[in-house]
């Protein structure tokens, strides 16, 4: 026997017995609950050395239960206690203070300077100017539509990311929107379509179609025109916004466990509450790259000429290069482009999809705008950045790759009072905003936290305007890559980009481009998205049987 069987035996035999005896001499109600106790304790060892399936409990029978109580509360003991201030992942206790406080309209400041090892690798960083200016008014909202959009959408620099009404509380996305309509900024519906209280408060919307096509969806799953075009003529709606991919699972289609699915949301998706909602990982509609220009310019007319884009975290850049001469090709213009990051958040995806797929936001951002230039269409499609955005500096730092606009999602969850439970998949979150439970959703104050969200967006952004100003500009518009420094191993401060070499206007459709990029282009094919990598084939082995 273990060491913790012959403690449980001992106190099974020993321990009873002088429960039993101190009851029967003393007949008080401590003595009782002491049996009581000893009881409880003696079936649950029981079980555990006889019945029980875990190997823990068999061997350390009672005893097993410590250790899977303090490894519940492993994650609280690490934040609270254990970890400094820049430790953690994603969001560090640096960057979980400063939305806090800018939620909270609080002082922001930081004293005694930075926590930050300056000489890190790859520490990144910008140059400021003895000439500091202050940003135009009229510099810090961006006109999204191309040329074939009837209705341009004017949009903030800080924008709400794609997060489903089912993947958050009803009180939290009521929260998000009256915050967007109090700062005047936009918030995306996700992927689970527009519900009501998306639009209860009126704040601007942007549609978000995700693979499973949920809002403008037939039985069979197919698009719905007549669903779709009475949804996207109502005034809330800004933007409509394909997703293809999300950085946090690119390959792979939405997932809402089953516990989360109640009556509404499954009336409003489409879909049974029997089994987890998982979306397909291809849009059904945009098989290939000229297909999704044919849905995109099917959407605009349907919808009356507002804006349409698409949603994507970057693989292989000659898959992106692709929709590129699609839309040369067939003279269909996206109007924005939303590039998310393989960093991005997700309530519910696998490991390995979430730690090993797609590019991070600068680099998928400077791919895309590097393209964009390459084919001439930068001036008529914007680029939105979708990743994760704490601080002004990450903000600049993706407008610097070239995204004109910003979203974020997991630090307008923090404004709401998200405090990193990474509980989110499992509709028990402590602060009632990723849960379908209408008792923990309830505990949300909807017109305060709204407030909260109004005032991160607004601090943010004027933090990001004394940011630019400090580098001697007063328009956003005119940070570049070179802007954007980097420690390298040798310590020495370089420009960002790295080795992707920027692109002149035209230059891959005047078939100019050289390198990479030359290689690139001559791979994407609008008539499908996959690209393959090939690269020096393994040499055959032969496999012989002993």
């Amino acid at each position: 026997m273990t060491p913790a069987q012959i403690f449980f035996w001992l106190m099974a035999s020993l321990g009873n017995a002088t429960a039993l005896f101190t009851y029967l001499t003393f007949f008080n109600l401590p003595s009782l609950l002491l049996v009581l106790f000893m009881a409880a304790f003696t079936l649950t060892g029981l079980y555990d050395v006889f019945f029980s399936s875990h190997t823990l409990n068999r061997l350390y029978p009672v005893l097993a239960y410590l250790r899977y109580m303090m490894e519940s509360i492993r994650p609280e003991i690490q934040q609270y206690f254990i970890a400094t201030n820049t430790d953690e992942r994603p969001f560090n206790r640096e960057q979980r203070e400063l939305v806090y406080r800018r939620a909270k309209n609080v002082n922001d400041t930081l004293p005694f300077g930075t926590q930050r090892d300056l000489m890190e690798n790859n520490y990144l960083s910008i140059w400021h100017s003895m000439h500091p200016r202050t940003v135009k008014e009229q510099s810090k909202r961006i006109l999204i539509g191309s040329s074939q959009c009837a209705l341009p959408y004017s949009a903030s620099l800080l924008n709400i990311s794609a997060m489903s009404y089912g993947a958050l509380s009803s009180h939290a996305i009521e929260a998000l929107n009256l915050g967007a309509k109090l700062g005047g900024f936009a918030h995306n519906t996700g992927e689970g379509g527009v519900s009501p209280y998306h639009l209860k408060h009126g704040g601007d919307i942007i549609w978000q179609l995700g693979t499973g096509l949920f809002g403008c969806r037939t039985k069979d799953g197919g698009f719905d025109e007549d669903k779709f075009s009475n949804m996207a003529n109502k005034p809330a709606i800004k933007m409509i916004e394909i997703k293809l991919s999300q950085g946090a699972k690119p390959g792979h289609g939405g997932v809402l466990p089953k516990a989360k699915i109640s009556d509404e949301i499954a009336q409003i998706r489409g879909v049974s509450q029997d089994e987890d909602c998982v979306s397909p990982p291809m849009n059904p509609e945009c098989p290939t790259p000229i297909a999704l220009m044919e849905f995109v310019a099917r959407l605009r007319k349907l919808s009356g000429g507002k804006p349409i884009g698409i949603k994507l975290c970057i693989g292989h850049p000659a898959e992106f290069l692709a929709i590129c001469k699609a839309m040369v090709s067939t003279g269909i213009l996206v109007d924005f482009i939303t590039i998310d990051g393989a960093e991005g958040g997700t309530g519910a995806a696998p490991v390995e999809f979430s730690n090993r797929l797609g590019m991070m936001c600068l680099e998928g951002t400077f791919i895309a705008h590097q393209a964009l230039i390459g084919v001439g269409l930068r001036d008529e499609i914007r680029i939105i950045a979708s990743g994760k955005s704490a601080s002004s500096f990450d903000i600049l730092s993706k407008m610097a790759m070239g995204a004109d606009t910003v979203n974020a999602a997991r630090t307008m969850m923090m404004a709401l009072g998200c405090i990193q439970s990474r509980s989110c998949n499992t509709n028990t979150c402590p602060t009632g905003i990723a849960t379908q439970d209408p008792k923990r959703s309830k505990a949300i104050d909807i017109k305060a936290k709204s407030l909260r969200v109004k005032q991160f967006q607004h601090n943010t952004l004027h933090s990001l305007y004394e940011l630019v100003g400090s580098m001697g500009l007063d328009d956003p518009a005119m940070l570049c890559p070179n802007m954007l420094k980097r420690r390298t191993s040798e310590g020495l401060l370089e420009a960002a980009p790295g080795i992707v070499p920027p692109l002149d206007a035209n230059q891959l459709v005047d078939n100019h481009a050289s390198g990479v990029w030359q290689r690139w282009w001559h791979l994407a094919d609008q008539e499908q998205f996959y690209v393959l990598d090939n690269c020096t084939p393994k040499p055959q082995i032969a496999v012989v049987n002993l």
